[in-house]
């Protein structure tokens, strides 16, 4: 069976690829989940996150919008003693500040899903990748995703993580043309 070359042999890499990457996500906290590990991810590699993410899961409320948004002091410290995620302070803190403006979001758009959706027209760019190599780091809709994001007052939004977050949540489908999973 043909994958994408970014997964290797690493078995956690491949399941997550098999069921997981490029999948249509519409569900708001899977949304925030996946938007609060890409900005977790950066400087790191992906493996690194998908091995913490059971411990992100716990220690971030099962990434329940509401709850991540009331969070005060006492959790930020809670969670930088917390070995199992990534104990950086910027990245943490943002995470909270994000699930506030995704509240305000919600207010102002009806949904988080329904505002992501709109920077790729509400259904997922099919894209002809051949090779890893053809694949963007970034794109005129992720950097439209970030600039927005960004004015808003998110952190860790960059457009390279906004595009990661695309295709990790199927608005972009990158799997490569000979994968299995690129007609899925």
């Amino acid at each position: 069976m043909k994958r994408c070359a970014w997964t290797g042999n690493d078995g956690l890499l491949m399941a997550y690829h098999d069921h997981e990457w490029g999948v249509p996500v519409h569900d708001e906290n899977k949304l925030f989940e996946f938007l609060i590990l890409e900005g977790a991810q950066a400087g790191l590699s992906w493996s690194t996150i998908l091995k913490k993410r059971e411990n992100y899961r716990r220690a971030y409320d099962d990434f329940d919008v509401n709850r991540v948004a009331g969070y005060k002091e006492r959790k930020v410290l809670q969670l930088l003693n917390d070995p199992g995620i990534v104990r950086n302070k910027l990245k943490i803190r943002a995470s909270i500040l994000n699930a506030k403006e995704v509240i305000r979001i919600r207010k102002e758009f009806g949904s988080f899903d329904k505002y992501l959706w709109s920077f790729v027209g509400g259904k997922p760019m099919i894209n002809k990748r051949k090779r890893m190599s053809d694949i963007p780091a970034r794109t005129a809709e992720s950097d439209a995703m970030s600039k927005d994001l960004k004015k808003r007052g998110f952190k860790f939004v960059g457009s390279t993580i906004c595009y990661a977050f695309m295709q990790a949540v199927g608005m972009a489908n990158d799997h490569e043309t000979t994968c299995f999973r690129y007609k899925a």
